[in-house]
């Protein structure tokens, strides 16, 4: 489980792209704690779809991000 907080911008969606490919690319499996993130960009949303399609868990998403996720 990785506990995603504050802001998922700029070189922040680098970074959180960086953390979970580390643990997919083992062969890992991965959930993501979003309880605690407030604030996403386009980029930001447009990995965490891409996670999901990648069989990542999200848990604990606030529902203004949920929402985000699932425009088309």
């Amino acid at each position: 489980m990785l506990r995603v907080e504050g802001r998922v911008i700029g070189p922040w969606v680098t970074e959180l792209r960086q953390a979970c490919e580390r643990v997919l690319s083992t062969g890992g499996t991965l959930a993501l704690d979003l309880s605690d993130l407030w604030f996403i960009d386009g980029d930001g949303v447009a990995l965490l779809r891409r996670l999901k399609e990648r069989n990542v868990t999200v848990a604990n998403c606030p529902l203004f991000i949920t929402e985000q996720l699932e425009e088309t």
